[in-house]
């Protein structure tokens, strides 16, 4: 069973890989910045939640709330300029970001620390 896990998540990775080039040059340049500051923001939420309380979920759920509320100020002060608009789309690509990193570092810290008083 476990190598069976270990070939569906090489063959998970090849596809994305493979699809990286393509999609890079659909998405629009400002999609991919709000992308990588959602990515920043989430990982500082969860890092910062991680290192206080040492609860995966906890962690998980401030790194995409951070992600979520570095997108919306982002957006209202870019709302509040002249010939500029609030964009759900922009909100969007940030908190995917975050929820990007959140939840891959959730799944790559499988260890469990155990306190010692």
């Amino acid at each position: 069973m476990k190598l069976i896990t270990q070939v569906n998540f090489k063959l998970c990775v090849l596809f994305v890989m493979g699809i990286v080039g393509f999609a890079n040059a659909q998405i629009p340049r400002d999609k991919q910045l709000h992308f990588a500051a959602g990515t920043i923001a989430g990982s500082t939420g969860y890092t910062y939640v991680w290192q206080k309380t040492k609860d995966k979920k906890k962690a998980m759920l401030a790194g995409i709330g951070t992600a979520i509320l570095a997108g919306t100020i982002k957006e209202l002060v870019d709302s509040s300029q002249s010939n500029n608009r609030f964009d759900t789309k922009d909100l969007a690509a940030t908190a995917l970001g975050g929820i990007t990193v959140s939840v891959t570092i959730n799944l790559f810290n499988k260890k469990k620390y155990v306190e010692i008083n």
